[in-house]
């Protein structure tokens, strides 16, 4: 990847598909020419060297597809190529098409600096020239918005401008040719094609006229009817990006797109964790033969309202957990026509309906709506991921098609369809993309849930066959390996090790050998040296309490190893006398105990025990958000079937036969079970709180078995509820910690890592074309490294860390432990575990690499409270002993740059 993708891909936190795309881009702009002309076929061939898949460009100009699932990013993609095409002087002026109202309301918005999704943010250049914006609304006047900063709108005149990116942003519609197929009726002329005196031609003129003009498709399989396809046609740009979730024609007779360069598909982006699950839910021992159509579409409404107050009360107890932004999950309902549609609001609405709890909340698009309703509903749908705004179901009849795509919505109920159309990219689509930008480990936040008591099997059946969206994948290619990919393990020894001549690696550690080489002196023979170094490796165990490694070569200490291999491990007579007929064994000990300086970094045994004494307890509170609590009775046990991994999971009747006399002790009898709650001393509050949890439950539900059966059968999400308010008011003492350290060093430890079969460690200079590689790949070329070989986790951040690290001349050594060697406890049963141990010649520093949008994180935090309270006690130690002392850093990613030093990056980001 060259150097503007790598700024690019860095600067908008791009996928790793996103990242692939604007690859290929960057390619497929290094063949093509600038030229117009009429030789496509002539470049059509030079793509096809590289990309076979492309068969045609299906245009009369050069137009490929980037055919990329719903939920991954098209927009931002947009703008990662538009970036890149201004950025590298290929182009400065863009057309951006949209299929319909809703997506061009769309891209204006997130083409606005004032969005939160502005598809331009960390783009520097593009904060020093905005680019300017026309769309159908200003482009007549011959000048476009020009954005400056966040706050100031102006006008900046098209045709003055040399430098400025442009970006046009239509709706098809504006540019559809309208010829009357009556010839005797004058055709309507679209506005856009109609001479304008400002400029001397019509803007579509002016449009096609220009040199550089790149066309960007959103929703392209929108744009090959006969229409739409001739207008852009004659606008003839030098370049057509298509970017679409279904590259297939819409109607009867559809057929693939021939100008695919590169797919990821809806299994890939379910399979990389994207997306949400898709799940199929009904009734366990369901028989929808038994009902008839009227009671089943009762029974599937019941069931997703039951589904939907399920999920909205996990969702809402993952934010507070995970101090994240608040998140309303609706439910989507298909209706089969109109009549249907406004049948199902009246139900839903009426106060028969979970007692009216849903009255004012629920939104209904269809094509009947005319006027205010219409612009009311559409304002409710375009709101919608707005937690404060009211509604929480949705009901259309097929118009909701491309554009509509938000984060919030957790359960579909498509009633009249069929299997094959509630498996379609469309449906699934509008309800797949993530609310947190990625899985959240939580089952229920990280599903998309459809109600087919009646489809169940069908669907399942359909989603499990090779030819289902969810196992489907579209491979394109020029480089496909079809051999499965065979790791071996291998041992990696300390520098030390080898140095000593202990080990052998089986490959090298250079790039240019294939064994590894001993210093082995001619003179001395092999056999016995290695075995007597073996011994005075052990025998250095007993020093371990001594506060610096350097201490190991004070002749006092090379005397006790001496003894400690003639005497205490009472070697065989008859070898000792060989020993001493082969080997000076003083001078290999003093050789040994003089190199540990030397390849070691002296970490200390510093042991941070917490207090388990702390004192804690909860301060007086009454229950708050008890609106979200509205879950409803359960009359037969649910069944959930994740469609791609096929896990079943249940929404459980509980029929308990111990009945409680209060209501409040449902709840109090499973409070008491956390470890934090302590019944003596806050049983008044305990009570207190279950009972406004009653009050609330009595409030919407008709009797007590109501209440007992939705206790029952919800008392873990009601647990979590109360104990996530408990935690907010919680006290507790500042934690004390016990302290001790047992030695001042403990010898570095071999490293266990795997590495491809057939492959010899790579440079740690060459950063892989595919970063999600980098796992794969073993690491060699180290020279202040405690081992020969590494890996990484991540090239922006740990690979390039580590180049930093052995080009900086304060570094001497640096390490990244072994697993279980270096641990640091940060919480009762919790231990982390540093990333880098670096050592320079007056300080040691615990290096953390991390994500910058991880860094406020809970979990990060107390970490670093634990690492930084660690150093201080190694400090503590380091003076007392003559030892150098301790920091902590904890490092964003996007701040380890190459042009970075070590020390540059202390300078800002270590703590004492």
């Amino acid at each position: 990847m060259d150097k503007l993708n790598k700024y690019i891909s860095s600067r908008l936190s791009l996928r790793e598909p996103q990242e692939e795309a604007l690859r290929i881009l960057s390619e497929i702009i290094k063949i093509l020419d600038r030229k117009r002309d009429d030789d496509l076929q002539k470049k059509l061939e030079k793509i096809r060297e590289i990309f076979p898949t492309v068969e045609e460009f299906e245009r009369h100009f050069p137009s490929i597809c980037f055919a990329l699932a719903t939920g991954v990013g098209k927009t931002r993609l947009m703008g990662a190529f538009i970036s890149y095409l201004y950025l590298n002087s290929e182009s400065r002026h863009f057309l951006i098409l949209a299929p319909n109202l809703t997506i061009y309301e769309k891209l204006k918005e997130d083409f606005s600096p004032n969005s939160p999704k502005y598809v331009f943010k960390g783009i520097q250049e593009f904060v020093s020239t905005p680019p300017i914006i026309v769309t159908g609304e200003n482009y007549e006047s011959g000048a476009g918005i020009r954005f400056d900063g966040d706050k100031y709108f102006g006008q900046s005149n098209l045709f003055l401008d040399n430098d400025t990116p442009i970006i046009n942003i239509f709706n098809i519609s504006k540019i559809n040719s309208t010829e009357s197929k009556n010839k005797s009726i004058k055709a309507k002329i679209p506005r856009i094609k109609r001479l304008q005196e400002t400029i001397g031609e019509s803007y579509f003129e002016y449009l096609g006229n220009l040199s550089d003009l790149v066309i960007l498709m959103d929703e392209a399989h929108r744009y090959r009817s006969s229409a739409g396809a001739k207008a852009i046609n004659e606008l003839n740009p030098i370049l057509g990006i298509e970017l679409t979730a279904t590259p297939k024609t819409v109607g009867n007779k559809s057929s693939e797109f021939k100008n695919i360069v590169y797919s990821y598909s809806l299994s890939e982006a379910l399979r990389d964790g994207y997306i949400k699950e898709p799940a199929v839910l009904t009734r366990q021992n369901f028989n929808p033969s038994s009902f008839n159509s009227e009671e089943l579409e009762n029974i599937k409404l019941n069931d997703a309202i039951s589904h939907h107050e399920h999920v909205k009360v996990n969702i809402e107890i993952f934010r507070k957990n995970a101090e994240q932004k608040r998140i309303k999950p609706f439910v989507l309902i298909v209706a089969k026509d109109t009549n249907h549609a406004e049948t199902i609001r009246n139900k839903i609405e009426s106060k028969n309906f979970f007692q009216g709890s849903y009255i004012g909340k629920v939104a209904i698009i269809h094509s009947k709506l005319k006027g205010l309703e219409e612009d009311f509903n559409i304002h409710r749908l375009i709101s919608i991921e707005d937690p404060n705004e009211s509604t929480e179901i949705v009901i259309h009849v097929n118009k909701l098609k491309e554009g509509w795509d938000v984060t919030n919505l957790y359960t579909i109920v498509p009633l009249r369809a069929s299997a094959s159309e509630i498996l379609t990219e469309q449906t699934l689509g509008r309800g797949l993309r993530l609310p947190y930008s990625k899985k959240t480990g939580v089952e229920e936040v990280d599903t998309l849930t459809i109600i087919a008591h009646d489809k169940f099997q069908e669907i399942i059946d359909k989603a499990n066959k090779e030819d289902s969206i969810i196992k489907k994948k579209i491979v394109i290619s020029n480089d496909i390996n079809e051999s499965p990919i065979k790791l071996k393990l291998i041992e990696v020894p300390t520098n030390l090790s080898l140095y000593l001549n202990e080990k052998s690696l089986g490959v090298s550690p250079h790039t240019n050998n294939n064994t590894l080489e001993f210093n082995n002196k001619n003179d001395i023979d092999k056999t016995y040296e290695k075995k007597y170094t073996k011994l005075i490796i052990e025998s250095i165990t007993i020093n371990e309490t001594l506060d610096k490694s350097k201490k190991i070569s004070d002749k006092e200490n090379q005397d006790k190893i001496f003894e400690d291999i003639n005497i205490s491990k009472k070697i065989d007579h008859d070898d000792l006398n060989d020993l001493n007929k082969k080997l000076d064994q003083k001078n290999l000990i003093k050789k040994v105990t003089e190199a540990y300086d030397k390849f070691i970094i002296d970490i200390p045994n510093i042991v941070l025990i917490p207090s388990r004494d702390d004192k804690f307890g909860f301060n007086d509170f009454d229950l708050k958000d008890l609106n979200l609590i509205n879950f409803q009775p359960l009359e037969q046990e649910i069944i959930i079937k994740d469609l791609r991994k096929g896990n079943t999971r249940y929404l459980e009747m509980n029929e308990e036969s111990i009945s409680e006399e209060n209501l409040e002790n449902y709840i109090i009898c499973n409070l008491i079970d956390e470890h934090f709650i302590d019944y003596e001393e806050n049983a008044d509050l305990l009570y207190k709180l279950s009972s406004q949890m009653i009050d609330r439950l009595n409030s919407y539900l008709k009797d007590t078995d109501a209440v007992k059966n939705v206790l029952l059968n919800y008392k873990k999400e009601i647990v979590e509820f109360i104990k996530l308010q408990l935690k907010e008011n919680l006290w507790e003492s500042p934690p004390q910690y016990q302290v001790s350290c047992s030695r001042g060093f403990t010898p570095l430890k071999p490293i266990n890592i795997f590495i491809k079969e057939g492959e010899l460690p790579r440079d740690f200079r060459d950063i892989p074309k595919n970063k999600k590689d980098i796992r794969n790949m073993v690491f060699t070329g180290f020279k202040k490294c405690c081992h020969p070989l590494q890996k990484f986790d991540s090239v922006d951040g740990e690979l390039r860390f580590a180049q930093i690290l052995e080009d900086d001349h304060e570094v001497v050594l640096w390490t990244k432990p072994a697993k279980g060697f270096f641990k640091i406890e940060y919480k009762n049963g919790f231990s982390y575990e540093p990333d880098f141990v670096v050592e320079t010649a007056r300080i040691k520093y615990i290096c953390e690499p991390k994500m910058a949008k991880d860094l406020e994180n809970k979990n990060v935090i107390e970490k670093k409270s634990a690492a930084l309270n660690w150093c201080k006690n190694a400090t503590i130690f380091a003076n007392e002993n003559g030892c150098k002392p301790w920091k902590y850093a904890l490092i964003p990613h996007d701040q380890i740059l190459s042009n970075m030093s070590f020390m540059g990056l202390m300078n800002k980001f270590s703590l004492s």
